[in-house]
Formats: C-alpha cells, structure tokens, sequence
C-alpha cells in the first residue's frame, strides 16, 4: 500500500430537510477523484461525523466505498475505537484508518504511543495517525513521531501541528522509510511538501482540487518556481476556506457553486456569513481564471483571518 498524492476528506452535505444528501456526496466524491485527487476520505473530521447517526455515519461510507470500489481509487475512514477498526474489515475497499490522537485526555507522549500500539493491533486495516495538537491539546516530538512509525500497523500520519517548527524540519530531513507523511495543514501545504511530505489530506481541495493536485505533482517533480507560485495562491485559498470553523465556509462556496444542494452545519457549528463566503468565492474564481497572483494572494482581507480554532 502506498499512501500518497492529494486525499479529500469529504463534507457530509444535506438537503432541504437535514437529511443526509447522499446523491450529492456521491457526486463530489467524483468529482474530486476526476480532478486528480487519489482518494478520498469518509468520516473525517470535515464531515461533522460527531453530528451523525449511526445510520447516517452508514450510509456516508457506503457510499464512499461503493465509489472508490467504481474507480479503483484509495479510501481512508475516519476511525477511532477498536470496535469501529475491526468493523472496517467487512469493507474490503478501505484502505487504511485515520484516527486521531485521543483528544482533551493529554496522556503523554509515551501514552499515545501506548494507545496506538493497542489499536493497531486489534485493527482489521492499516492506521493513519492523525496528529492535530491544536484540537487534540496533545503535542508530539519529532522522535515520538519516528517511533509511531515503527509501530506494526501504523501506515502514516496525517501531519498538522499548526505550523512550521524546529520537530517539522527534524521529522521531514529523515523521514522514517516506508511511512507515508501527509499534510494536514491546508494553508502551510506548500512548504511541508517542499520539506519532504508524500501528499496531503486537505479539506480545501473540494475547491480546485486539480490545482492541489498539481501542487504535490510540481514539488514531487522538482519544479521549484511553478510549485512555489501555486502554493501561495492556493495558501490564500486556503486562509479564505478557514475563517471560520471548518466547513461552515467550504460548505458555502460548495453551495454557491451549485455542487451541494444547502450550505448547511448541523450545531455546534453555525453557517458561514456572507463576508467570508464572498472572500472565498472571488479567491476561487481568480485562481480558476489566473488572476490571483502570489501578492494579491498574500493580501488577506479584513475579519476573514483564520483563528486556530477555525483550522482543521
């Protein structure tokens, strides 16, 4: 199994009633698989799977997983509890897990890596850690992430640490072999992929997901100055996509876009304002007509900054 290249993390859509809209799930899953993305994942935290049934949390994957079954594409499922990983087993297009450092207990480094151990052992699929600190309130060491990565089971990690730090540099020079290091901080993509990271899991590429996609492609290739200019264009895109709580603001553009049939959250999340869903549309457009260039795409307007709580 090799995990890399650009993984969507779909938004769960619903319709005029607050239903799960599962034809327009199945669409945008095709859609960003027709744009380059490699594969998709279910049941992330961009799909609000805190705010569904199980019956709902059901139907989401089954679609998921009849479309990468179609295109013979990668799917990831959000994955926690040792009963959820050995139910994934019934699923043979499930590619790997992606479970999150358990958040709000802060048990240490040494009692993540304990954690995971006991997970992936009783886990019917290959894990992908996702590591997110400022959510979790758990921060891991360059060398706690290594030694994850030798832990039998444990597949990858989906990286997110806020930011660019002294622990980022050290884990990209010497990435530990066979374990796939993937993005998961949409605005700081560019530069983790310049250090070494094999892909990204990244909410923002619902909207120009080729651009994403030709983003790793550019970096994985070696052409410097391309990948650098898409990557300040796509940072902007990003920064608009999360000022607000994620995915109140791509739901509305997905909205406006006639991709989804509501722009809506289910609360504790509320919907995105007019303001922020304008700045992200008319950021959208440009980039899809090439307009935006990287100076512009570094003039963030006011009241549209992203805070740290409205970052995946």
């Amino acid at each position: 199994m090799t995990l890399a290249g650009l993984y969507v993390p779909l938004i769960t859509p619903f319709d005029e009633s607050g239903a799960v809209a599962l034809g327009a799930l199945e669409s945008l899953a095709n859609e960003v698989l027709d744009a380059g993305a490699r594969g998709v994942v279910a049941l992330g935290t961009t799909a609000e799977p805190a705010t569904l049934t199980a019956a709902e949390q059901r139907s989401v994957t089954d679609v998921a997983a009849r479309v990468s079954r179609e295109r013979g594409t990668q799917l990831l499922v959000g994955a926690h509890s040792p009963a959820e990983l050995v139910a994934l087993g019934d699923r043979p297009e499930v590619t790997a897990a992606l479970s999150v450092v358990p958040p709000f207990i802060r048990p240490g480094e040494a009692g993540v890596l304990a954690y995971f151990t006991a997970l992936a052992a009783g886990s019917a699929v290959p894990l992908v850690v996702y590591d997110v600190p400022y959510r979790t309130g758990q921060y891991l060491s360059a060398g706690t992430l290594a030694r994850l990565a030798a832990v039998p089971g444990v597949a990858g990690l989906k990286y997110a640490p806020g930011g660019i730090n002294a622990d980022t540099i050290a884990l990209l020079a010497s990435p530990p072999p066979g374990f796939a290091i993937l993005g998961g901080d949409d605005p700081f993509i560019s530069p983790l992929l310049a250090l070494g990271a094999r892909g990204g899991i990244l909410a923002s590429a619902h909207v120009a997901t080729a651009s994403f996609a030709a983003l790793a492609a550019r970096w994985e290739a070696g052409d410097v100055t391309a990948a650098r200019r898409l990557g300040g264009r796509l940072s902007a895109l990003s920064t608009r996509l999360f000022a607000e709580p994620n995915p109140a603001v791509i739901k509305a553009v997905l909205h406006a876009q006639g991709r989804i049939p509501t722009p809506a959250v289910r609360l504790p999340l509320l919907p995105a304002g007019p303001d922020t869903t304008a700045a992200a549309l008319e950021c959208a457009e440009k980039l899809d007509a090439g307009q935006l260039s990287p100076a512009t795409a570094g003039e963030i307007p006011d009241g549209v900054a992203p805070s740290a709580d409205a970052r995946r």
